[in-house]
């Protein structure tokens, strides 16, 4: 009840005219016997007894008759209508209000959530709390007809009454047994809903990893487990449906029969009339349908249910990063400390709520002026990622702070990091769009600026290589690109915002050293060019020669900074950072070397 309640607060006008309607149809319904009755009394009877009748009473019988119809048909197209209508509009609604929701909360939460079981909660979760609402209307108008059915069996035989009424806590306490033998199932069946869908997605996005790995049995295999587990659960919950919806349907009937029984006993004591008897008897037929009606609801309550409280526990997740009223005005002028990292420390939770979380990164600090490049360079696991998320705000610090222009980003107003800062990702996404849409991304720029983002990102020579240019459909997830001009796209999506903060996590790793030493160079470039100094630039780097174009070296390991300084002086007193950054170079010369023996063969 509270569900449907909260349905009908959402659309109390839909869901007035389509009870309303709901109501005109059970009126017209019962008028129906009443327009019969009085057909056969003043027409039908007379006709027969005099052998002739006239066109005025035909006319007005065909008039009473199709006229009852005719409202009884807008009643019906009225409650249909405006039922779905209700239904669909609550259904997009919170569809919205789930994805708004999946948008406001961080990225930690996310961690804990797997994309498949976020796509079943806002789809199949959503759909199911919303299935009653369809026939609710219908429920609800019909209890009219169920009312004036009742106080006319009450007016015409007390006993006869009684016993015909028992069928009502009949279907109460059936529909008892009902909803706790149904719940369970109907839950497991929606998180194996949730399952499948996740299963389905993980080999989606790893197509290419099931393909090249010769995967495809076992990720056939896995869906199926998990797709046979949800048949067996659906059929567990058409098992017990098939069990209690014909007892459900079946109980006014036998109803009718009970009050036939006990009717013509009450006939031959001679307590009613037939008339009584077949009176209260069609009456309990008419019963019969405002009971189905319920039965439609409260057959789909169980999904509504387990719906609703799966809906919730995302709309009443906690965790959404708190904003404040500052904003960043680009204060730092050339020289000036644009971005300040202190002592942040970061902490992974555990996907057990009640185990202990990971600790990635140790009271890391730094600081880089405006026109700055700064290089993160440390092993892997090293914290290098997690602290590029915590530049622009994806996530906040355990303790420290980050500040942009003085400004600590916990400080600033919804959108006001995006609107500063951008970050490029090793794993660029590229969407089923043009090179112009996924360059701009809604932002209204002309096209020079865009292609002063491609040059940049030296990306322009092969777009304006491509047939249709900036109008070129790049395929789903840039398809019909390589890696490197993806990365390159996602790098001048980056670069037409015009950012005062750029980080690149290991953003150019698939382009050759050639094309990424003329990225920064361009990079630099503009830097030099822009009267405030121009954007700070904080890369994650391997390869030494992208780290030697770096103003700073900051070293992580283990999640602590334990060397800073210029390139050239971190190889003299830092023997891991050494270790490290020679490492790299001697790994990428055993690899060219290789690609150059293979390019020989062939």
């Amino acid at each position: 009840m509270g569900v449907l309640w909260v349905a009908v607060k959402a659309q109390p006008h839909v869901f007035t005219i389509s009870v309303l309607a709901s109501a005109l149809y059970a009126a017209m319904t019962v008028a129906t016997a009443q327009v019969l009755g009085w057909t056969t009394e003043e027409v039908v009877l007379p006709a027969f007894e005099s052998g002739r009748t006239t066109a005025g009473a035909l006319a007005g019988a065909a008039t009473a008759i199709v006229g009852v119809a005719l409202l009884k048909a807008i009643g019906v197209a009225g409650r249909r209508f405006y039922a779905g209508l209700m239904q669909y509009r609550l259904q997009a609604e919170y569809r919205r209000s789930v994805t708004r929701q999946y948008l406001r909360l961080p990225l930690a939460w996310h961690h804990r959530h797997p994309a498949g079981q976020l796509l079943s909660n806002a789809n199949a979760d959503v759909e199911a709390v919303w299935a009653p609402i369809a026939p609710l209307p219908m429920a609800v108008g019909v209890v009219f007809m169920l009312l004036i059915a009742a106080v006319s069996i009450l007016f015409t035989d007390l006993v006869v009454a009684g016993v015909g009424f028992l069928v009502f806590p009949a279907i109460a306490l059936i529909n008892v047994v009902y909803q706790r033998r149904l719940s369970p199932v109907a839950t497991r069946a929606q998180q194996l809903r949730a399952e499948v869908s996740e299963v389905a997605h993980e080999s989606f996005e790893g197509g290419l990893v099931v393909k090249t790995l010769g995967r495809e049995g076992a990720e056939t295999e896995r869906f199926t487990e998990r797709a046979e587990a949800l048949r067996d659960a659906n059929v567990a919950v058409g098992r017990i449906r098939g069990l209690f919806d014909p007892v459900l349907e079946a109980l006014p009937n036998l109803g009718v029969l009970a009050v036939l029984l006990i009717g013509s006993l009450r006939l031959e004591a001679g307590a009613m009339s037939p008339g009584d008897l077949v009176n209260v008897a069609y009456l309990f037929t008419l019963l019969s349908w405002p009971i189905r009606a319920l039965g439609w609801v409260l057959g789909e309550v169980p999904r509504s249910v387990v719906g609703w409280e799966r809906v919730r526990g995302v709309l009443d997740a906690t965790g959404s990063l708190p904003y404040g009223d500052g904003s960043l005005n680009g204060s730092a002028e050339g020289g000036a400390t644009a971005l300040e990292v202190r002592e942040v420390r970061f902490t992974y939770a555990a996907a057990d709520e009640d185990a202990k979380g990971r600790r990635v990164l140790h009271d890391v600090s730094f600081a880089a002026d405006s026109g700055r490049t700064i290089a993160v360079v440390g092993p892997t696991g090293s914290g290098k990622s997690t602290l590029t998320s915590l530049l622009v705000r994806l996530v906040d610090p355990a303790d420290g702070s980050v500040l942009l222009d003085g400004t600590d980003l916990r400080e600033v107003r919804r959108g006001g990091v995006a609107a500063t800062a951008a970050l490029v990702l090793q794993q660029t996404f590229l969407f089923d769009d043009t090179v112009r849409g996924n360059v701009t991304l809604g932002l209204d720029v002309p096209d020079e600026r865009v292609w002063e983002a491609l040059r940049l990102a030296q990306a322009e020579g092969f777009v304006a290589a491509l047939a249709g240019g900036l109008d070129t459909r790049v395929g789903e997830r840039g398809a019909t690109l390589s890696g490197g001009q993806r990365q390159r796209l996602a790098l001048a999506r980056a670069l037409v915002r015009r950012p005062r903060l750029l980080v690149l996590d290991d953003a150019t790793s698939s382009v050759d050293p050639q094309v990424e030493a003329r990225i920064l160079q361009n990079l630099r470039d503009a830097q030099a060019g822009e009267g405030d100094g121009g954007a700070t630039v904080v890369v994650v780097a391997y390869r030494k020669a992208t780290i030697s174009l770096a103003d700073e070296v900051v070293y992580l390991e283990h999640g602590r900074v334990t060397a800073r300084g210029e390139h050239a002086e971190l190889l003299e007193r830092s023997e891991g950072y050494r270790n490290l950054v020679n490492a790299y170079e001697r790994a990428e010369a055993e690899q060219e070397a290789v690609e150059g023996g293979e390019e020989a063969l062939a």
